[in-house]
């Protein structure tokens, strides 16, 4: 992938909720330093608390790019915002844009980026031809986060638990699955973005071979319980071979992403459904913690959330956010010194 020019000028467009400002928030939260700005179109869009700016203002004060922090359902380009995306490359700002329409198919964009010289980055479709999985069994470890739903903490609790485990001196790398998470680590595959056939081998390419005592930490995308986006998390699942499992919930939602007519499983029943489509390509597959997205409870109803899920399941239940997550590096670390000594 080319390399992306920063810092960005975050484009909010009109978004009002958070889950459709997930890669906006997600990259204020993990490269503060990269972002310049924000440009909201309303006063009643998201205030993500970077300072408001124009394409000029932002130019002026050092942004090399505009991030598309929204991302619409489907992916598609509302009509509305080519302007303002016009009036970013005038102002002298390269595009960067996760949505699954590409850039440069709008003839007007196409045209003002070549005339102005400026670059359209298309982080979630990549140039590489992926292949057909293979099912062989990589060496290293491989820890991955999935959820009762989407946009609920898998990329938060994935770099989380990269750092956790990093300051403790473990060999960890996160592997960044979708648009938000390529933004800030620099490299990933975004695999909804994949023909359907060659997901799992993009999961197998995305996590290769490592040495034995290295942990790839990916993020997960979707849910199984999800009506429109079972399919990647299914070939994502079984690409990864993971080791741990690490289950993402938020213990107020009860219904499904856009879907009211879908209610949430529980974190039980996620887990039972999970666990047999893992094991399928590691048979050693196991859950090692359960990662709650507490941000609208208060602190003592987050604990309560926390405690009830861990006595549930009997596994170390936390908020990668605010309480820590030092108790599933310490699972991870116990079931890779049991496969150890079964192995002896």
């Amino acid at each position: 992938m080319t390399a992306i020019a920063k810092p960005y000028l975050v484009f909010l467009a009109d978004a009002e909720n958070p889950t459709l400002a997930k890669t906006a928030l997600g990259v204020r939260d993990w490269a503060r330093k990269d972002c310049a700005g924000q440009l909201r179109l309303t006063p009643s869009t998201l205030d993500i608390g970077l300072p408001d700016l124009t394409p000029s203002e932002a130019a002026a004060r050092g942004a090399r790019s505009l991030l598309i922090g929204v991302a619409p359902v489907g992916g598609q380009l509302p009509a509305a915002w080519q302007g303002v995306l016009l009036e970013a490359l005038e102002a002298g700002l390269d595009i960067v844009s996760g949505l699954h329409v590409r850039l440069e198919t709008f003839p007007a964009l196409a045209e003002a980026a070549a005339r102005l010289g400026r670059t359209l980055h298309n982080v979630r479709h990549s140039k590489i031809a992926f292949p057909i999985a293979t099912g062989r069994k990589r060496t290293g470890r491989r820890a991955l986060m999935v959820g009762t739903d989407c946009a609920l903490g898998k990329k938060y609790t994935a770099l989380a638990l990269t750092q956790a485990m990093r300051a403790e001196g473990i060999d960890a790398t996160f592997r960044a699955t979708g648009q938000t998470g390529i933004m800030i680590s620099g490299s990933g595959i975004a695999i909804d973005a994949v023909v359907a056939d060659f997901i799992a081998g993009a999961a197998e390419t995305l996590s290769p071979d490592a040495a034995p005592d290295h942990w790839d930490v990916i993020e997960g995308q979707g849910a199984l319980f999800h009506p429109a986006y079972a399919g990647v998390t299914l070939g994502l699942l079984h690409g990864s071979q993971p080791d741990a499992l690490v289950l993402c919930h938020d213990p107020v939602r009860t219904v499904t992403s856009f879907f009211p007519n879908y209610p949430l499983p529980t974190i039980e029943a996620a887990i039972t459904a999970y666990l047999p489509h893992a094991q399928r390509t590691n048979p050693a597959a196991r859950f090692v913690g359960i990662s709650l997205n507490t941000s609208a409870l208060d602190e003592d109803a987050a604990r309560r959330a926390i405690e009830n899920a861990g006595a549930r399941t009997g596994l170390p239940a936390f908020d990668p956010l605010r309480f820590g997550i030092a108790a599933v590096v310490d699972e991870m670390l116990a079931g890779t010194l049991e496969a150890a000594f079964a192995a002896v």
